[in-house]
């Protein structure tokens, strides 16, 4: 079993794919989009990304504020979630991605990754720190069945 993990933008996707024994998340790609509204071409690569690495579960960012209110962005997210699952057939679990943006940014800088190059990364890198957390709370909880 693999774990797909999603940085939902409003024009990218950072893709990242957990290990087959669901221990360390690794990123895969981002997904680019002219338009936030134009999804077909990236929930077809998403489809593509699925059936390469047999993915059984989706892991999917949750943009809260710090005061854990839902705002516009994370309401963009959970309609990307019921679109995915409605695609796939996946069950799409949303997890709180506070932070993750900072995490990854601080991360690119630490690795001394140029200003202008760490956009190609960061997208990427935030969503193997989302799928990273929800992969060790299932150790920490127990494995799903």
């Amino acid at each position: 079993m693999r774990i797909m993990g999603l940085d939902y933008g409003e024009k990218t996707v950072g893709v990242a794919i957990s290990d087959a024994l669901l221990l360390t998340a690794q990123g895969i790609e981002t997904i680019e989009r002219k338009e936030e509204n134009k999804l077909r071409r990236t929930c077809a690569r998403l489809e593509e990304l699925i059936r390469e690495y047999e993915v059984e579960r989706i892991v999917l960012g949750l943009p809260r504020h710090m005061n854990h209110d839902i705002g516009e962005r994370a309401e963009k997210s959970i309609e990307f979630q019921k679109m995915l699952m409605r695609r796939t057939g996946l069950e799409v679990v949303m997890w709180d991605e506070r932070l993750t943006t900072v995490a990854a940014e601080r991360t690119l800088i630490e690795s001394q990754v140029r200003r202008e190059d760490r956009k190609k990364y960061i997208d990427k890198i935030a969503a193997v720190f989302i799928l990273q957390g929800y992969l060790d709370s299932l150790r920490v909880n127990g494995m799903p069945e």
